[in-house]
Parts: C-alpha cells; structure tokens; sequence
C-alpha cells in the first residue's frame, strides 16, 4: 500500500525527525568505539515504529510534554541492543543492507555495546522516577532475552508447535511494542483501563509485525528486504508459514520440506522448491490471515477511543504493520 505508507510518513515525519534527533542526542558514550559500533545498526535506516508508537500513546492519552521524546529512546535502544546481540548469536551477515556490527567490530565489541545499550535504556527510565515504568522497561528485557533462548533451544526443531512459535515471537517482538504502548499510557498518567487497551493494542501490533517479518523471509526480495531471503531458514528458525505447512505436508513433499530444512547449505533452487510447497500447503496464505485477525483487534481497540489525528494514525500504523514490504 504505496499510499498508506506516504500518508503515514506525512503525518509522523516530525515526530521521526525529534525521535532521530533524539537518539543521537541520548546515546552519550564516553568512548568513540561505543559511538560507532552502536550507531553501525542504530542509524541505518530502522523505521523507529517502537519510540513512535510510544510518543503516540502518550499522546493519545493527553501528555504533551517533550519528554516523551527522550523517554520514547528508550524503546530504540533495546531494540537495537537486542538485534545487535541476536546477530552475533545467529552469525548473521547482513542487517538493513549491510554488513552487521560484529563483521565490522568484532563479536566481543558488538555484545558489549548491547550491553550498554540495555543500560542505557534503563538510566532514562529511571529519570521518569516511576517505579512502574523502571518495573514494565526490566521485565520487557527480560522477556526479550527468554524469547531469544527459547528460540535458541528449539533451533531447527521440525516439532515446534504453532503455540510455541507464538510464545517465542510475543516475547521477543510483542513485548517490547507492547511496552511501548503500554509506557506511552503510564508516562501520559492514564487510567489502569486505558493503560490496558493500549498495551492490548501494542500486543497485537507487536505480532503482526513478527508475522509480517516471516512472511517477507518467504516472499520478499533480498534487495527491497535489506537481509538475504531465507535468513530464518538458514538459521535454523521455524516460522509459522513453514510450521503450518509442515503439519499439512503429505509424506512424500514433507520428506522433501525437511530435507532442505536440516540440509547444512541449501541452494537458491531448494529454497525456492520450499516456498512452493509452502504456498501450495496454505501456510501464506494461513499466516496471512493471522496477522490480519490482529490488525482487526489492534484497530477494535483503538476505535474505542474519541476520534483524533493521533487515534487515526494509530489505526493506520495496524494497517502498515501487516502491508509493509521491507
């Protein structure tokens, strides 16, 4: 939806550019190495959705004050903090079209200025004074760092279940956007009620845009995506296109399916052998449908509240969440 996006840009440019601003303004190493290797990933072209939707629920609940802009780092920098850290753990490549921080820094630079990101994170949460948002920004990290080993752990495992896959991908995307949402509410002084809706908002924003991320691993192209497609494959990670397709597989293209899954490499061909099959067995099409059952209940929720620019905008972000193609 070319013109979503640039009805989207159009009204959340300024926020975009105060938050960008703001990034660099808050990051503060005292060493340069720190600066660099963080800024290799942090200002490469990531989309900030998360400090954008945290500055909105803020918003929506009323809270104009120019903090929210710092608070809203928060949210960036463990974001980045973990992508930094998932690539050295996957041996990743690339990353938003080029080369990640470990193949630049090294592997123990990389995990160390995560570390400091994580930190970071914390300090700024910490100027809000707020018990509970120190309370929700911990238990976020620690959620994310439980979904990475729960994946870790079933790496290339042809049984994961479908609920599993969902325990893995809340953890470590929905919490955080969930977070987000919910941080927006807490910062602004909203109510316990409104709080929830917008953590139950950013929840279901959270999973679309983790379904979404697995479908383009299947349909997009490397170009336009920014990382090789098949990436997850390659690592080991089963994703609900592939898990769906897998339980519904005859025995025959099932063999073949895990034949290219547990294969050390795999040729271009085979992938493309994959996807076929994928998309023969419903699993597209299936995870398709998911995501867009979350962007019903994503925009339900938002609906609840008194028509404004910024409830409008918060309904076009479900939209966009689902239609992006990189």
């Amino acid at each position: 939806m070319p013109g979503l996006k640039d009805e989207l840009l159009a009204r959340v440019n300024p926020d975009l550019n105060n938050i960008e601003a703001a990034l660099h303004e808050n990051l503060t190493p005292h060493l340069n190495l720190v600066s660099k290797a963080a800024g290799h990933l942090i200002f490469s072209g990531g989309k900030r959705l998360r400090p954008l939707l945290n500055v909105l629920c803020a918003r929506l609940c009323g809270y104009e004050d120019e903090f929210v802009i710092k608070f809203s780092t928060i949210v960036e920098f463990l974001h980045t903090a973990t992508l930094l850290h998932d690539d050295v753990v996957d041996d990743a490549a690339m990353r938003r079209g080029k080369p990640v921080a470990h193949a630049v820094y090294g592997a123990p630079v990389t995990v160390l200025v995560g570390d400091f990101l994580l930190a970071r994170a914390l300090a700024i949460a910490a100027q809000t004074g707020s018990p509970k948002i120190i309370r929700v920004i911990s238990e976020i990290t620690e959620s994310m760092c439980q979904g990475e080993i729960q994946q870790l752990t079933r790496k290339g495992d042809i049984n994961l279940s479908e609920s599993e896959y969902m325990e893995v991908i809340r953890r470590k995307t929905g919490f955080l956007i969930q977070g987000a949402c919910q941080t927006g509410a807490i910062l602004a002084g909203a109510s316990g009620e409104t709080e929830k809706k917008l953590s139950d908002y950013g929840y279901h924003i959270g999973m679309v845009f983790q379904i979404a991320d697995d479908l383009l691993d299947y349909t997009a192209d490397t170009d336009i995506l920014g990382k090789t497609v098949g990436t997850d494959l390659r690592e080991g990670k089963l994703t609900l296109p592939l898990i769906y397709s897998l339980g519904r597989a005859n025995g025959n293209d099932r063999t073949k399916m895990i034949q290219i899954i547990q294969a050390e490499t795999f040729l271009s061909e085979d992938f493309q052998r994959l996807v076929k099959m994928i998309d023969s067995y419903g699993g597209i099409a299936y995870s398709q449908s998911i995501a867009e059952t979350h962007v019903k209940q994503a925009k339900t929720i938002m609906e609840t509240f008194t028509e404004s620019e910024t409830r409008n905008t918060l309904l076009m972000v479900a939209d966009y969440a689902l239609s992006r193609s990189s």
